[in-house]
């Protein structure tokens, strides 16, 4: 029997677990079911009680004080103990079923996506090529306020296709809190950076801001960081990433404010879309569960 899930991922910040309590809401409403999995062992605070934390199996907090590791090597170990106990996952999801959609809330530490092999390990036991048989779909979330510093949004940009190459899932890439940026950023403005482009870089307000100083003969420190990030050196290096991202073609962004209903609604269609969440389930009579008296409704 199929099961059907999606992996909340993104850097630290972008709103993972608020995204995840916004589509739970939806689900409700909507007499949808789901479950609810923490696999942040730092987290603490949720709108939604999940149904299946990691903080039952390990904490960040325990492994920090009787390992003396800091907060990236402590996360790291509690996934490492994870893979080494699964059946934790195992015994909770197996017995659900296709109606359920499983929200899987990860941590904000993307070096877990990037570059280190053990979320593609948790990938495999999760999805069919593992023990269960899980549809699983990925949703990277970036903070739309990136889109404000053009190097912080190609930089993002590159670490949403790093996720997609390495853990080799269907993707839903997101700008999110867009409800930060709308009052700042101009609509037609915000529709340039759904696909990621190398001409974003040709108008980059970082560019005008320095010529204005040089023009007024404003002294600015070499060692700062205005100084730098206006450096050709610099302009070279975003340069080459925003066109490595443009020649791989893989990246384009779905806008989301979790506090409008139909932004929610848009997102979880592509999830549903990309997991084939729909064509599992079975059809249903609109009146199976509706009684009606139609003798009584002719003496009416």
């Amino acid at each position: 029997m199929s099961k059907f899930g999606v992996l909340v991922m993104g850097p630290a910040g972008a709103g993972k677990t608020t995204f995840c309590s916004a589509l739970i809401q939806h689900l409700r409403l909507n007499k949808r079911s789901c479950f609810y999995v923490n696999l942040d062992p730092a987290a603490e605070d949720f709108s939604y009680e999940p149904d299946l934390d990691i903080k039952e199996l390990i904490s960040l907090e325990d492994v920090m004080e009787e390992m003396s590791l800091g907060p990236n090597g402590g996360l790291i170990y509690c996934f490492e103990f994870l893979l080494e106990n699964l059946d934790f996952l195992t015994e909770a999801m197996d017995p659900l079923t296709e109606e359920y959609l499983i929200i899987i809330d990860m941590p904000g530490q993307i070096e877990l996506y990037t570059h280190i092999p053990i979320v593609p390990a948790l990938v495999k036991h999760l999805t069919r090529t593992g023990a269960l048989n899980v549809n699983l779909c990925a949703t990277y979330l970036l903070e739309s306020t990136f889109v404000i510093d053009r190097a912080k949004y190609f930089a993002g940009t590159l670490s949403a296709m790093s996720s997609m190459i390495l853990l080799e899932l269907p993707h839903v890439n997101v700008l999110s809190k867009m409800d930060l940026v709308k009052g700042s950023v101009p609509k037609k403005e915000l529709k340039r950076f759904i696909d990621p482009d190398t001409s974003l870089l040709d108008d980059d307000p970082r560019d005008s801001q320095a010529a204005l100083n040089l023009s007024q003969g404003r002294t600015i420190d070499p060692s700062s960081s205005e100084s730098v990030m206006a450096g050709g050196s610099f302009k070279r290096l975003n340069r080459a990433v925003a066109q490595l991202i443009d020649d791989f073609s893989m990246v384009s962004f779905l806008q989301l404010d979790v506090q409008n209903e139909d932004s929610v609604s848009a997102i979880l269609s592509y999830i549903d879309d990309m997991i084939q969440y729909h064509e599992a389930q079975e059809p249903k009579e609109p009146n199976d569960e509706i009684e009606y008296d139609y003798q009584d409704a002719d003496m009416e």
